[in-house]
């Protein structure tokens, strides 16, 4: 055991040289470790048995303040001396990142320089200028001798594609897109397999009558070329779609159509590629091929669906670090998408569902900054992407290797169109039937005309292996002519077509909070509308998604208060910061209109967190009392009911009280009418002064008072009696109103009241002396009985040959 211990000690001398300081023990690198020839060499590591011979002397240490030779090295290290010892030129050390940022820097340049130029823009859309600079590069490197650069697939697919895919799926209009979704995936994937199979079993017959240059491409390669090349590309879409501001329908249309198309092409390239690999495919591969696009699609949701709540609930705990927010979002977008390529799922779906399902609540729980630093930074990412896309197709199309074939060229162009447009037009016939707004021929020109092919089609096909698809070059060549005849003919024209044929546009109209109310209010009355007619509709289901998302999930990926507040609420302070921004970016924020609330601009800059909005407590004595003032004066609404069938019709309780209400109204009309007939009698009329000097000469006593008048009996009447006509009663009373005080607001309750005049006092005329009887409320009420004419004018009134003359 003692032997063994010091045989190994060496060696563990010789391990542990490098870990020990080095002022002692470590040996000097300048000095060579390699013993002397007069030495032994030590024993191999293996050998067992027998005393080694004595450890090699330790080699001399030098110090390192010790002087070193004149040239700084040994021997055969020599370096050329350079004129400046310290610069130097070293490109292959920094080639890699300066040729990127290089390209980034000539496609900024370019996009700046393509919007400086408003009459290019207007005419010729931006992807067809990038790719024509994309020639012009490629073609100048060609002539300098050198080999341009490829847009490799990988480059593409896991760095320039995932950035606009997440810009279009978290800035996705979700409302439009949900509302069409029946549409949009039936010509994804309906639409998608209708061109894929149509384009590849017609190349097929091309192929087998084409010649022999195309008599060995078999059936599985020209379905593989027809998954490749049927598909609608994003990219290309967004490019030329956003510059001529079409409708939103018809941009949802085509955009989602592209993004959702994506399961269908990675599941037909991926299943053909393996069945050309196979000897013979049997049913069952084509039901599990069938059965995989289930899986692909699903899956890449799936995959978006998780890491969006758990990007969405680690947003919650961010609120001491602010700066960390918008990494986040994306690099769990970023993760979901690579998780999906890893399994082969479609990268594409996971990117949109990670982005549709994180942004509600990322957008609760982050700062305005971070939600203003997302957006820009989406913006400007897929918009380099973008162009650099599309200046590498013209730099590849000048790189790559092409194999042109007359026929079948101009066969995959010319069908193409044919697949597209036949599509379009079966599938909206179809579709129409059950659209409540019809998709009208000059939508389904604009969608049939907006099938644009891109990047993705030119990458798939860049994939293919030589070993197994010999004809890749001319595969590559017939994808670029589609790619540019879509993108330059088909991108350059559309926009005269939509004015030719006076298409709607979109109409950039900012969002009130009383299309919000609307908004809202229509989507609860459809609600109740299907409710009631037991039809579940998406208007049913969105319903039910909103009170399982408000009771629950809210709670739990959203922190603080904003869990708890209302969709409308929200609304309007996220409009209030907006419009508080723009305020202090016009530098208008001394002129505040009183509309703006302070709590928008104190916002801004938050100087604490916010209270926790407290609710007072209402005792029951008082909760009751509040309930009794409104039962008393608001209006009775009526109840709500609980559920609804003609057989089993619920009594509304008001309903016999508003009956009763207007007999009630009816009879005192028919009472009103029966008195001024029957019970009423003339007011008094007063005639001009002439006539009336003239009767009183005639006969004076018929105007002298009787002396029985305080006996005549007054006659009440209740227009709003539930009484009948019939039961009018004569009282005998003493007359009211005879102490000469106006009548009473009580007395004016109790009804119409006849009086008698009163007797006149002496020295003046019973007839022209107005008396207290004769007030002008009195005779006001007589006349409304009696309608006798307009109302005499003050004048008239006073006497003209007063009494005893």
């Amino acid at each position: 055991m003692g032997a063994a211990a010091l045989r190994a000690l060496p060696w563990a001398l010789l391990l542990l040289g490098p870990l020990l300081p080095r002022q002692g023990l470590q040996a000097n690198p300048m000095v060579t470790s390699e013993p002397s020839p007069g030495q032994p060499a030590p024993l191999p590591a293996g050998e067992i048995g027998g005393f080694p011979p004595a450890p090699p002397a330790a080699p001399e240490v030098i110090h390192p303040l010790k002087e070193q030779p004149a040239n700084g090295s040994g021997e055969g290290h020599h370096k050329p001396r350079k004129a400046f010892p310290v610069l130097g030129i070293d490109y292959t050390h920094v080639r890699i990142p300066f040729e990127i940022s290089l390209w980034i820097l000539l496609a900024c340049l370019m996009k700046l320089g393509f919007h400086v130029i408003p009459s290019v823009s207007s005419i010729v859309p931006e992807s067809c200028l990038l790719i024509v600079v994309g020639l012009l590069v490629g073609g100048l490197i060609k002539g300098v001798g050198e080999k341009p650069p490829i847009l490799k697939s990988d480059i593409f697919f896991l760095f320039l594609l995932p950035p606009i895919i997440l810009d279009a799926g978290y800035f996705l209009p979700l409302r439009q897109f949900t509302e069409n979704l029946g549409t949009i995936l039936i010509f994804a994937v309906v639409g998608t397999l209708w061109n894929a199979f149509f384009l590849g079993g017609l190349m097929y017959a091309v192929c087998q009558l084409g010649g022999p240059g195309l008599n060995h491409i078999g059936l599985l390669a020209n379905l593989l070329f027809g998954s490749i090349i049927s598909a609608v590309d994003p990219v290309a879409v967004l490019a030329v779609f956003e510059e001529i501001h079409i409708n939103e329908l018809l941009h949802i249309l085509v955009f989602g159509e592209s993004l959702l198309n994506d399961a269908v092409t990675v599941v037909l390239y991926h299943l053909f590629e393996e069945f050309a690999n196979f000897e013979q495919v049997t049913i069952l591969d084509i039901i599990l091929g069938f059965l995989s696009f289930f899986v692909v699609s699903l899956g890449g949701v799936l995959v978006g669906v998780i890491y969006g709540v758990i990007a969405a609930f680690t947003s919650r705990f961010t609120s001491h670090i602010r700066v960390i927010e918008p990494l986040f979002v994306f690099l769990y977008s970023y993760m979901a998408y690579l998780s999906a390529e890893l399994f082969h799922l479609s990268g594409i779906m996971a990117l949109i569902a990670s982005g549709v399902v994180m942004r509600p609540y990322v957008e609760a729980n982050i700062s305005h900054k971070s939600h203003t630093t997302i957006k820009y930074f989406l913006k400007m990412w897929s918009s380099v992407s973008e162009t650099l896309i599309f200046i590498f197709l013209g730099v590849s199309t000048v790189a790559g290797h092409h194999y042109w074939n007359w026929t079948f060229v101009i066969s995959t162009l010319l069908f193409c169109l044919i697949a597209r447009v036949l599509g379009v037009l079966v599938l909206t016939w179809f579709i129409n039937k059950f659209r409540i707004v019809k998709l009208t021929p000059k939508d389904q020109f604009i969608i049939a005309y907006g099938g644009l092919r891109g990047a993705i089609a030119f990458s798939l096909g860049y994939l293919l292996d030589y070993k197994h698809f010999g004809m890749r070059d001319m595969f590559l060549t017939a994808i670029i002519t589609v790619i540019f005849f879509t993108v330059f003919v088909q991108g350059m024209t559309i926009r005269p077509l939509v004015d030719l044929l006076a298409v709607k546009k979109k109409q950039e109209t900012k969002r009130s909070i009383n299309e919000e109310i609307h908004t809202q209010f229509l989507d609860h009355l459809l609600t109740g509308i299907e409710d009631i007619c037991g039809h579940y509709g998406h208007h049913h289901w969105k319903d039910k998604l909103n009170r399982f998302n408000k009771k629950y999930v809210k709670k739990c990926l959203i922190a603080g208060e904003r869990s708890k507040e209302p969709q409308l609420i929200a609304f309007y302070h996220k409009m209030e910061m907006k419009q508080a921004i723009e305020l202090v970016e016009s530098g208008g924020i001394g002129k505040i209109p009183s509309a703006v609330s302070t709590v928008s601009i104190q916002n801004i800059n938050p100087k604490s967190l916010p209270v926790e909005r407290i609710l007072p407590a209402l005792s029951k004595d008082k909760e009751e009392e509040i309930r009794k003032i409104l039962r008393n004066n608001l209006q009775k609404t009526r109840q709500r009911l609980r559920s609804y069938n003609r057989h089993t019709l619920v009594a509304d309780p008001y309903e016999e009280a508003w009956n009763q209400m207007l007999l009630r109204r009816q009879k005192a009309r028919q009472l009103e009418q029966k008195m001024n007939n029957y019970l009423t009698v003339p007011a008094h009329r007063l005639d001009s002064p002439t006539m009336s000097r003239a009767r009183i000469g005639s006969d004076p006593l018929a105007y002298e008072p009787k002396a029985d008048s305080e006996n005549l009996p007054i006659i009440t009447i209740d227009p709003a009696s539930p009484q009948s006509p019939e039961s009018v009663d004569l009282m005998n009373e003493e007359p009211k109103g005879c102490s000469g005080l106006p009548p009473s607001p009580e007395e004016d309750e109790e009804g119409l009241v006849m009086r008698v005049k009163e007797p006149s006092s002496p020295g003046t005329d019973d007839v022209f002396t107005p008396g207290t009887g004769d007030s002008p409320s009195n005779q006001r009420m007589l006349r409304c009985l009696s309608d006798p004419g307009p109302r005499p004018e003050p004048e008239e009134g006073e006497p003209f040959i007063p009494k005893g003359q």
